[in-house]
Formats: C-alpha cells, sequence, structure tokens
C-alpha cells in the first residue's frame, strides 16, 4: 500500500477506495486512511450500489458509514443500473456490472477530482483471473492478469492473501459485508474459488494461487516489452487510407507471429476502440500468410480487406 502510494500517487492529491463493504475493500479502506496521512495525500472513497440485491442500498450506507468512521473523505455513494436479461450486450450479470461500475468510478474521479481509485483485489483475485483466462484460452492478455497500475486504477493489495484481509477486519473489529454472489456456484469465478483452487491445493501442493500471481507477474513483463517493440514499429508499417488505415503486408510478414498479431491488434483498437479476439487477429493474419484472393473480413466495429500490398482497417458501416 505505501508503495503504491509512493509509486503512482502525486502529493496533496486525492485518492478514492472503491469500498463495497466487503473484508478486502474494507482492509484496504482502513489501510489507506492509515497511510494517507504519512504520504500526505487525501482519501476518499467511492460506494457504488449495483441493486443486485434486495438489500444492496442499505448495504451500500453500511459502507459508507465505515468510511466515514475511518475518516475517508468525501464519501461518495453512487447507484447504477446493471443491464441484464436477454437483450444485454455485456455478456452476463458479472460482465454488465463491471461495465456499470467503471461508468461510476469515471464519473466519480471527475465530480471530486481525485487521481485514483483503489480496488481491493487480493493475490487470490489475481490467481482466480489468470485460471479462468487460462481456461478461456484468452492468451497472454488474460494471463498476465490485473497489473498494480492500469490508468486510473490501482490495486495495491495484489501481494496480499484473501485470509489476511479477513484477520485484519475481525483483529480490528471491522463487520464486513458477505456479497451472496460470492457464494453463487453459477458464477465461474466462484468455481474456481471454492471448487477448483483447493483441488489443485490439495493435489499438487500449497502455494498454486501464488505460483500463479507470480506467472502472471512474468507474462506482463513480457508482454510490456513486446507492446514496446510494437509501439516503436508501428509508425513505419501503418499509413492513413482514404477510408480508414492500412499496415504494410511486407512489414507483417518479416515479423515473427507474436508481432504480427499485437501490430493488428493494436491498430484496431488505438483506431476503432475494439478489442480483438485471437480468432479474429488470425484472420487477418492470413491475408497476409496465406493470401489467395479472400473477401473482405467484417470483424466486430471494423472491416479489414487487402489491397496489393496493404492490409486495410475500415469503420464497419
Amino acid at each position: 500500500m505505501r508503495r503504491a502510494l509512493a509509486d503512482y500517487v502525486e502529493p496533496n492529491a486525492l485518492v478514492l477506495v472503491g469500498l463495497s463493504g466487503g473484508a478486502d475493500s474494507l482492509a484496504l479502506a482502513s489501510a489507506c486512511a492509515f497511510e494517507a496521512k504519512s504520504a500526505n495525500i487525501r482519501a476518499g472513497a467511492i460506494v457504488v450500489d449495483h441493486g443486485l440485491h434486495d438489500d444492496s442500498a442499505a448495504v451500500a450506507a453500511t459502507a459508507a458509514s465505515h468510511a466515514e468512521r475511518l475518516g475517508l473523505g468525501p464519501v461518495v455513494v453512487t447507484r447504477v443500473d446493471v443491464e441484464r436479461g436477454p437483450g444485454s450486450k455485456t455478456g452476463g450479470v458479472e460482465a454488465a456490472a463491471r461495465v456499470a461500475r467503471r461508468r461510476a468510478f469515471a464519473a466519480g474521479l471527475e465530480r471530486t477530482g481525485a487521481s485514483h481509485i483503489l480496488l481491493g483485489h487480493t493475490l487470490d483475485d489475481q490467481a482466480e483471473t489468470v485460471l479462468l483466462g487460462l481456461a478461456r484460452g484468452s492468451g497472454p492478455t488474460s494471463l498476465r492478469g490485473m497489473a498494480e497500475r492500469n490508468g486510473t486504477i490501482l490495486h495495491p493489495l495484489l501481494t496480499v492473501k484473501r485470509a489476511t484481509t479477513h484477520a485484519f477486519c475481525t483483529d480490528s473489529g471491522l463487520m464486513p459485508w458477505c456479497d451472496p454472489h460470492n457464494r453463487d456456484w453459477s458464477y465461474a469465478r466462484v468455481r474456481v474459488r471454492e471448487r477448483v483452487l483447493p483441488v489443485l491445493e490439495r493435489e499438487l501442493g500449497p502455494g498454486i494461487a501464488n505460483a500463479l500471481a507470480r506467472t502472471a507477474e512474468q507474462l506482463r513483463e513480457d508482454s510490456a516489452a513486446l507492446d514496446r517493440l510494437v509501439q516503436e514499429l508501428i509508425d513505419d508499417v501503418v499509413v492513413q487510407a482514404e477510408a480508414g488505415i492500412a499496415v504494410s503486408v511486407a512489414a507483417l510478414a518479416a515479423n515473427p507471429a507474436a508481432i504480427r498479431q499485437r501490430i493488428v491488434r493494436y491498430v484496431v483498437e488505438s483506431e476503432f476502440g475494439v478489442s480483438l479476439e485471437r480468432t479474429h487477429t488470425l484472420a487477418v493474419t492470413r491475408l497476409v500468410t496465406d493470401w489467395h484472393g479472400q473477401r473482405p473480413l467484417d470483424l466486430p466495429g471494423v472491416k479489414v480487406e487487402r489491397h496489393g500490398a496493404w492490409i486495410t482497417f475500415s469503420a464497419l458501416k
């Protein structure tokens, strides 16, 4: 916590703890209230009421009360609408809640002038994230897990075990809220937490969560190096096209597959705000490595086609 504040937060800045009322966020709020003084920063809290259960407003009010008793201020409580049901575009309740929460955080930063949001994800959350990414075959983007800093979001507890935050709350007389969703085995993350990781610990030996977290750290280092390489190459391989942007076929062909696919993902995300999946990037790179006059590709939000020595990307109409 102390190092994260010193490394990423300017003196006299305001930070907000994302406070759910659970043990992890309560422990984070208490630690932040203590460390903020020596770090010469101001610490407040933001409580997001997702409205996903009948007593959500009461839970949010209790969390806000905890923040005030810890000396945090300002304390912002905001209610969000979580898109649910068959027509949802966000991919389930968890994903929809995450989208709504991010919007609330962005609004909270703007409203208060805070520089960062601090979230209470622990080493165990990191391990679960890596394992879920591995199960989905998501590649290094998911396997590298959560970074300590991601823009305005800080994760100061990624080296702290969940058991430690729970013990801290008990020792400090803090009464955390237990989210019923954390006991609902219909969620993949809960099954990983309650079933899969305990089996791995029992069958392979203790320390699996730590090993998964170390794997994430190593992959973040590797990914960061590859991303920097792509950014150094990008100006030499990309030109503006009439309908969008174009990438040199020769430059893509000259690079190994890892760099080639990163160039494609970088171009599409930076120009069109779309994150492509591996199946999409493979389809694009086949226009380079296996060209036989294919039709244009209609990918999420972007059209891709080959024109001679160039792969062109344009907004999908």
